[in-house]
């Protein structure tokens, strides 16, 4: 969660207010909290009075007042269908909301309670574990089968979490029976520099040691896997392989990640497992290039983690972790529960969790089927293609992500999507080269402010370690981006580029030198001029942002 300071009464508000001069609004006003009010705009309609904004009313309002005021604060808010830099869905077909309503109080940690629910959940399970191939054939040797095992989670955070936290289990486990120190150095996780904040949360939250792989150009700002090995040892519980990179939509290598790794291990003995972050890629990459290997196929790979939220096309917030089988998951770390009416069990860093994101992935599942849902991934990935080119085609920029070219391995080509190199439906790209060597001056950064003015909310964010110098702009293409959605952007993004330019020139022609045509376009852009001060940044407090790392 978002952590927030606690705000305090706003001085010069209070103020403003004691110098009302309207009567009936004095009379409401006067009486014993003299905190920062709410003042609701549609008070005399309704004859409500204000508020409290931090402290508990005395005395609440009607439904229908709280309604109003609550809805017309929100609209500071940006339209969701307009947030570009989330992966997060903002739509789902009017019959599945209906659904995900009529189950909003079911508990899915109420097992005797929901039996149908937790029927739907292990069924979602069952479905998961079918498409990322898991094995039906493997025997113990007492003769049990065992099938994949998994459970929902308030989004990937939380599953990436228990993945990992089962990988450290294990390896704990090994350590001790083996009679080595599980302290000394203790463990340690291996990834890519552009892996995903909750990854690192993990790592400190857990106390495992943090391995981040440098990534450049020359690796598609991803891992690299020869270059991983040099970061493994005997303490390294996984390697985290993120099938579609935050920054770029890059596919990491699994498959080479793990040709790897048995090699290592048929020269050491060393067994590293697999982890994979398929946050978004892991609802793409079975439907528009099924042919991909990334996924249980790979004996290495010993878990996946997926937003159903994401390209589950599920509103927030539902994430699955699906284990290869159950002996991957420490029996310590299963909890049984007797005071919910039956013996139940519990494996999750939360108990109470609503049903209904659950449902609404299965609704999903019935309604698109496997059909269904390759449209809607080729779809995506169509109009990402589209915006790609686009772009190029334009001469202002430079596309980073490689949907949009030919595939490099030869592969049978059972969709569309499948002819082009895998990955997101994502869209990342800066400046070309010319541009910036014509208009150093220029900030990429204004891009962002700008295109927000016109209600597109598209992130502009440094490359991850190693690479801060370089800045992109990042597009993700949900469902509800559409063709013509597309073209507006487009003819936004080109628009306010050459607007940019045009300053630069004008500035030119007042300012001589390089800083004082910044400072000019500065003062063209906020209305303000402050001679030296050479960013695109707001003045405020605190480091600037080292990259974007939300995931939502």
């Amino acid at each position: 969660m978002v952590l927030s300071m606690s705000v305090d009464p706003e001085e010069y508000v209070q103020r403003a207010q004691v110098q009302e001069s309207n009567a009936a609004l004095h009379k409401a006003r006067s009486h014993k909290n003299n905190g920062v009010m709410s003042h609701y705009t549609l008070a005399g309609r309704y004859g409500t009075k204000p508020i409290p904004k931090y402290h508990l009313p005395e005395k609440g309002l009607s439904e229908r007042s709280t309604y109003h005021l609550l809805s017309n604060e929100l609209l500071l808010d940006g339209k969701p269908g307009l947030n570009l830099a989330s992966y997060v869905q903002t739509w789902m077909p009017e019959e599945a909301t209906k659904l995900m309503v009529e189950t909003i109080g079911i508990n899915l940690c109420d097992q005797d309670e929901y039996p149908a629910t937790i029927s739907i959940h292990t069924r979602c399970i069952s479905i998961l574990s079918n498409l990322w191939k898991a094995p039906k054939t493997c025997i113990k040797d007492d003769g049990r089968r065992l099938a994949a095992m998994g459970t929902a989670t308030t989004g990937s955070s939380e599953a990436i979490m228990l993945g990992l936290l089962c990988a450290k289990r294990r390896w704990q486990q090994k350590r001790k029976a083996e009679g080595k120190d599980i302290h000394n150095p203790g463990p340690n996780l291996v990834f890519g520099a552009n892996v995903q904040v909750c990854v690192e949360k993990f790592a400190r939250y857990w106390e495992v040691e943090e391995r981040p792989v440098p990534v450049d150009e020359s690796t598609n700002y991803c891992l690299d896997p020869k270059r991983a090995m040099d970061y493994i040892d005997e303490n390294t519980i996984a390697v985290v392989v993120i099938l579609g990179s935050t920054y770029t939509g890059h596919y990491e290598p699994v498959e080479e990640m793990a040709h790897e790794l048995d090699e290592l291990q048929q020269r050491t003995g060393l067994d590293i497992p697999i982890h994979v972050d398929g946050a978004s890629g892991a609802m793409v990459a079975p439907f528009a290039t099924p042919d991909h290997k990334w996924s249980f196929d790979i004996p290495r790979v010993a878990s996946i983690n997926t937003s159903g939220h994401k390209f589950g096309l599920v509103y927030p917030g539902i994430g699955w972790i699906i284990f290869r089988s159950p002996e991957l998951v420490p029996s310590d770390l299963v909890f049984e529960l007797h005071y919910l009416g039956s013996v139940e069990y519990s494996f999750g860093l939360n108990f109470s969790r609503p049903a209904a994101p659950m449902l609404g992935q299965m609704f999903n599942f019935i309604s698109l089927g496997r059909e269904g849902f390759t449209a809607s991934m080729e779809a995506c990935l169509m109009n990402a293609r589209l915006l790609s080119r686009a772009l190029e085609y334009s001469g202002l920029f430079c596309v980073l992500s490689d949907i949009h070219r030919p595939a490099k391995k030869s592969v049978r080509a059972t969709t569309e999507a499948s002819k082009y190199c895998p990955g997101l439906p994502v869209v990342s790209f800066r400046w070309t080269d010319e541009v910036r060597q014509e208009y150093p001056e220029m900030e990429q950064g204004w891009v962002q402010t700008l295109l927000r003015a016109k209600g597109w909310i598209v992130p502009n964010y440094e490359l991850p370690p190693n690479l801060e110098k370089v800045q992109i702009l990042r597009v993700v293409v949900r469902e509800n981006v559409t063709e013509s959605l597309i073209e507006v952007l487009v003819q936004d993004l080109i628009s306010i580029t050459r607007h940019l330019m045009e300053q630069q020139r004008v500035a030119r022609t007042v300012c001589k030198d390089t800083a004082s045509a910044t400072d000019m376009t500065n003062m063209l852009l906020t209305g303000h001029y402050e001679h030296g001060k050479n960013h695109g940044r707001p003045d405020g407090h605190g480091q600037p942002p080292k990259g974007y790392k939300s995931q939502c």
